[in-house]
């Protein structure tokens, strides 16, 4: 071994150490191993940022945009909407939404599938009470095995197509990893659904901004269309669209005036039975979220909805929602909406009020007259919304991602998503140019705008691996690969075939929680297929132990995005992972090496 050598497998020891060790931040041990690496000469100065520029990292930062637009469009919500009020119990809910995240992992970014599922999986854990440790494990590794069944599932395959290529002169095809990989997301989905109890009780998310404060319920006008919307219908069908999340608690008919409220008495509610007509204005009252889900599952138009009044031509990205409250000194305290002329004098459109020991505001929100304390939710342009709220003497709170009044319900992204999936399973654009594609025409479609797209991106799971991949690569610029060929080779000689390719499984299973996975492809595959020579034996199961070995990384939450990504609001510890993952990890080696003989046969015909 040279000092090169031995450098560069210090410098990944030291880095693992201090991941495990957990007292810094990953990114920043990353950023600081890529520094010392290239202090050290084991890192050539013109390589040291390429992992920024690497298709894998482009890969993952399109895949979180597309995946949050597709997350706030409601899309996948509404496919799941009739499963989710059976799902009662984590037993149930385990299987069901690891069975979701596999089957969306087939046909997109294993990560990207994930990030779609989550806000599903965390909203059933806040209704149930189910822990979101106890969900969001299980749906990483769903994703990663369901990312093994295409060619776009997951990077390991990409580059192992790439591999295969340079090595054979044909790429693996779309669906040839299909075969093993089906088998492999069976064997994985019966683990998971018994499996997650293995993982630790009392696991808390991280804390965000959003729990540190509650402000308890909001209540929102909404009026119902003239036409386009799934209205009419009674009240409590109404209400049943929110899951019980949302009471409706008046109703004005369009020929009452704006003081009035269909109400026999001010305490009263709307009779559950009443159906509702066109032009009809109820009150809503529930959370943020909620109401927002309901107004766009009923078709329901907000106040202010469109161009503001002074400039119809403002672009709806040019707006924004904020939360605030109503300081003392306000001058819309004891005035109404209305009387305050607050959209046409400030550009500001008020939206819902929450306010403290008053269980359902029943007056029309235009005619209600605030109070000191009240939190109410403003939308306006979003570059005159500070001077307005210092006008009206509104104290802004911290952004929340609150997505009442922005209106991005749409198939649209779905959509989007299927259409690149589509050109990249039909051979007309490599998967980076398909994802790149897809950004834009989310920017086009103005689905999504850039500030929404750069909030999308988890810039630290970037950093990390951008800086990762460079400090991998000095172990093959200093020739460690060759070394760990030569030892691998004296390994297996004399072995079984099928015994020899469970080795070169293990051995990518093994380093790819300290390398990544495209690393692990690169570094392990040339050296499987020049095995698979040395051996007489046909090279094809070899490539494909390595891509499922590098893909099924459930050891540890650095190795791979999927089990960054849950790390926070799963609340999970670095040792966590092994508990699932070790037997997982087992049951792949078991299934998978004879699954790959049986459909690559090892012996050349």
């Amino acid at each position: 071994m040279t000092l090169d050598q031995a450098l560069a497998f210090g410098l990944m020891g030291v880095t693992i150490a201090l991941f495990l060790w957990g007292r810094f931040a990953y990114d920043a041990v990353a950023l600081a191993s890529l520094l010392i690496g290239v202090l050290l000469g084991i890192i050539p100065l013109d390589k040291a940022f390429s992992g920024f520029s690497d298709d894998v990292v482009l890969i993952v930062a399109a895949a979180l945009v597309i995946s949050r637009a597709v997350a706030t469009s409601g899309a996948v919500e509404v496919i799941m909407r009739p499963v989710t009020p059976h799902l009662r119990s984590t037993a149930i809910q385990v299987p069901v939404l690891a069975g979701a995240t596999m089957l969306i992992a087939m046909f997109t970014k294993n990560v990207g599938a994930l990030a779609i599922m989550m806000p599903v999986a965390l909203q059933l854990a806040r209704r149930t009470g189910t822990p979101p440790a106890a969900l969001l494990m299980p749906m990483a590794f769903a994703a990663m095995t369901g990312g093994v069944v295409t060619l776009v599932g997951t990077a390991p395959n990409i580059i192992m197509s790439r591999v295969r290529e340079e090595l054979t002169g044909a790429p693996f095809r779309m669906f040839d990893y299909t075969p093993v990989g089906l088998g492999i997301c069976a064997v994985a989905l019966l683990f998971l659904a018994v499996g997650w109890r293995l993982l630790p009780g009392g696991r808390r998310g991280a804390a965000s901004m959003e729990s540190a404060f509650t402000i308890g319920q909001y209540t929102v006008e909404a009026r119902v269309p003239e036409e386009g919307g799934e209205i009419p219908m009674t009240v409590a069908e109404l209400e049943a669209l929110s899951e019980g999340e949302v009471q409706v608690s008046a109703v004005v008919p369009p020929s009452a005036g704006p003081r009035s409220a269909s109400r026999p008495a001010a305490s009263r509610l709307p009779s559950p039975d009443q159906r509702l007509a066109p032009n009809d204005v109820v009150m809503l009252r529930g959370e943020a979220a909620e109401l927002e889900r309901l107004v766009a599952r009923a078709g329901l138009v907000l106040p202010g909805d469109g161009p503001t009044a002074d400039d119809p031509t403002t672009d709806e990205d040019d707006m924004q929602v904020l939360e605030g409250v109503v300081t003392s000194e306000s001058p819309l305290v004891g005035r109404s909406p209305a009387a305050m002329t607050l959209r046409s004098r400030h550009g500001v459109t008020l939206l819902a009020v929450s306010r403290r020991g008053e269980q359902h505001i029943q007056d029309r929100l235009s005619q209600l007259r605030l109070r000191a304390g009240d939190v109410v939710l403003l939308r306006g342009l979003a570059a005159t919304m500070p001077d307005n709220l210092g006008e009206l003497r509104v104290l802004p709170l911290a952004e929340r991602g609150t997505a009442l009044g922005k209106g991005r319900r749409s198939w649209l992204p779905l959509a989007v998503l299927v259409g690149a999936m589509a050109l990249v399973a039909a051979g007309v654009l490599n998967i980076v140019l398909a994802f790149f594609a897809a950004v834009v025409a989310l920017f086009a479609l103005r689905i999504m705008s850039t500030r929404e797209a750069y909030d999308a991106v988890d810039w630290p799971v970037v950093v990390l691996l951008a800086a990762l991949i460079p400090v991998s690569g000095a172990i093959q610029h200093t020739g460690g690969t060759d070394l760990l060929a030569g030892w691998l080779t004296g390994a297996v000689q004399g072995l079984p075939a099928i015994a020899a390719l469970g080795v070169t499984m293990l051995l990518a299973m093994a380093v790819t929680p300290f390398l990544n996975n495209a690393a692990t492809v690169l570094v392990m595959g040339p050296i499987a297929a020049s095995l698979a020579g040395k051996l007489g034996l046909n090279p094809d199961p070899f490539l494909m132990a390595v891509a499922l070995g590098a893909a099924s990384d459930f050891l540890t939450p650095i190795g791979h995005q999927c089990n960054t990504l849950v790390m926070g609001p799963g609340g999970y510890r670095f040792g966590d992972y092994a508990r699932l993952g070790l037997p997982l990890s087992i049951l792949v080696v078991l299934a998978g090496v004879p699954l790959i003989a049986y459909v690559w046969p090892v012996v050349p015909h």
